[in-house]
């Protein structure tokens, strides 16, 4: 059932013009310290020096710019991971790109997300 879920999003995505018309805007936070060094569920290594992110269905390799719209700073990642796993969140940062806009002292911040390239297959 999952599986079919995901197909029929990803379907859904491939045909809003490249996926450059996902948006989504919710709450965003950023993994811990004591996931570096692991491997991610794309089997990439999380570093938090990279700009990467967690996200639960966006396909691995795409690449999402995050703004915080209270101070207008964005950051370009790229997914690497699913997540997050807290009620409520859209997606989770790398400690890297979470600084690059702003939220590590507050841990979790309002964001918007726009799809900048697509996965490739």
């Amino acid at each position: 059932m999952r599986l079919l879920i995901f197909c029929l999003f990803l379907s859904a995505l491939a045909g809003c013009a490249g996926s450059r018309a996902f948006t989504q805007t919710g709450q965003a936070s950023y993994y811990a310290d004591k996931f570096n060094g692991r491997k991610t569920a794309s089997g990439t290594v999380y570093r938090a020096s990279k700009r990467t992110a967690a996200h639960n269905t966006l396909p691995f390799g795409t690449v999402v710019r995050v703004t915080n719209p209270r101070n207008h700073r964005s950051v370009k990642v790229t997914i690497t991971d699913r997540g997050p796993h807290a009620k409520g969140r859209i997606i989770d940062l790398s400690r890297k790109a979470a600084r690059k806009i702003g939220i590590v002292e507050a841990g979790v911040a309002p964001v918007q997300l726009k799809v900048v390239r697509a996965a490739h297959p």
